[in-house]
């Protein structure tokens, strides 16, 4: 495999340390990546495959109706299409402060209407509301799968997912728009509903089709949360394999990051001096307000029922949060060699160059100082490589769940993430080598 590119030498140092520090997690977590990508075409199956490997660690799931216990170990909470994770060490105090790894489950995408049954000149057709801010020209022509979650009348609710091809939003022929290449313009409602067959239109076909898909009785089906997704395999690119090709990139590569370090670190068990917390967030593409959001109160609620749970009261709680911090985990932009003049002249994020720090002094991203000194010594304990990433002054700067994480719960927040080139397109683009990178910086933050 080719080296890492050339870095800035604000990063010598950390590089330096890299070749003494051995990693833990190699490309054999980016073939992992690959699997649970493939396996995660809605927020719910992230949650689903979250718990189910967090399970394999050791964790048990608690349920917020129930009363909790203070009890040593793994546990996690789901709602939705969010979940909570952490682990308490043998003898942790009630303000003993939290090392929290943050991401995000969602991706930006075409999600189905109340209504879905429609089509028009004998064309069947799926009605789909635009979620989040997608790159509307990488759906056109691709072949498109279902998935998402169904809710019975008695309020269980069911995964489904047809991972073939199913739907397409086919393009217009360049015959019948001579003038397409010179600038393609496209209405959210009339040009992005997909296709999905021949003949007459009948109400409840799609949901009839998705319950047989299920195995459940249509007549039982009174909700649906569903989505389209891109059917096509994540794969290696490169000569030397040294890109990574993929779906729901953003932001799936940190929670894939963030379930393994906080596996990792729970193997060490009673030898942690934090609890450990991934705090895995819905709806951060439509700004976090959502009662699985970063907005929400779910992690705040979570950590202080942990509190309340092993014996402290307020002023613990108040002490854990204060000695807190959180890494907040989401993709920002790689360098881009065809439009290099709309990233900052001195801040050239590559592929493979390791995790990025991302600042922004108008608080779009939370990192300063302080949390830099955080993420850079947990990349030199983890010896990988670190970037840094700012904005061009005149481009308007991104968020994430990072400012409302420090700004609604008062903990120290850094926000980081994996440099990648195509960012909300149904296949984005990153370095095969960073994910592992970013898995192992993460370990070595929640390790302390």
């Amino acid at each position: 495999m080719s080296s890492a590119p050339a870095r800035p030498s604000h990063a010598t140092a950390t590089e330096k340390s890299a070749s003494r520090a051995p990693s833990r997690f190699d490309r054999g977590h980016t073939d992992d990546l690959m699997t649970f990508l493939a396996a995660s075409p809605s927020p719910y199956h992230v949650v689903a495959n979250t718990a189910g490997r967090l399970e394999k660690a050791g964790f048990r799931k608690v349920e917020e109706t129930d009363a909790w216990d203070g009890t040593s170990g793994g546990k996690y909470v789901v709602r939705g299409g969010a979940i909570i994770a952490w682990y308490v060490p043998e003898g942790a105090s009630p303000h003993t402060p939290f090392r929290i790894v943050g991401a995000h489950t969602d991706s930006p995408n075409l999600r189905v209407k109340p209504q879905p049954d429609f089509g028009r000149e004998g064309w069947r057709q799926v009605a789909v509301e635009i979620y989040g801010g997608p790159l509307l020209n990488s759906w056109l022509d691709r072949d498109l799968g279902l998935a998402g979650r169904l809710t019975l009348r008695d309020g269980s609710q069911h995964l489904v997912n047809v991972d073939r091809p199913l739907l397409r939003v086919p393009q217009l022929a360049i015959h019948l728009d001579r003038q397409v290449n010179e600038g393609m313009k496209l209405e959210r409602q009339r040009h992005m509903q997909p296709i999905w067959g021949l003949g007459d239109v009948h109400e409840g076909d799609l949901i009839a089709f998705l319950a047989a898909e299920a195995g459940l009785d249509a007549e039982d089906v009174a909700g649906w949360d569903l989505m389209v997704h891109a059917v096509e395999a994540p794969a290696y690119l490169g000569r030397d394999r040294e890109l990574l090709a993929g779906p729901r990139m953003d932001n799936l590569i940190s929670v894939h990051a963030c379930v393994a370090a906080l596996a990792a670190a729970a193997a060490h068990g009673d030898a942690l001096p934090y609890i450990p917390v991934l705090a895995a967030f819905d709806h951060e593409e439509n700004g976090s307000e959502a009662d699985t959001g970063a907005q929400g109160p779910l992690l705040g609620t979570v950590l202080e029922r942990s509190v309340y749970a092993r014996g402290g009261g307020y002023e613990d709680k108040a002490r854990a949060l204060a000695g807190s911090v959180c890494l907040s985990s989401d993709v920002g932009h790689a360098v881009h060699p065809n439009y290099s003049e709309r990233h900052d002249p001195t801040h050239h994020p590559r592929p493979n160059g390791g995790p990025i720090l991302k600042v922004n002094v108008n608080q779009r991203y939370a990192t300063d100082g302080t949390g830099r000194a955080v993420f850079a010594a947990a990349c030199e304990k983890a010896g990988v490589p670190w970037q840094s990433f700012v904005s061009n002054n005149d481009m308007p700067c991104g968020t994430t769940i990072g400012p409302i994480t420090a700004a609604r719960h008062g903990i120290t927040t850094v926000d980081i993430g994996v440099a990648c080139l195509s960012m909300h397109s149904a296949r984005e683009l990153c370095g095969s080598d960073d994910p592992h990178h970013l898995a192992n910086a993460l370990l070595a933050f929640l390790e302390g």
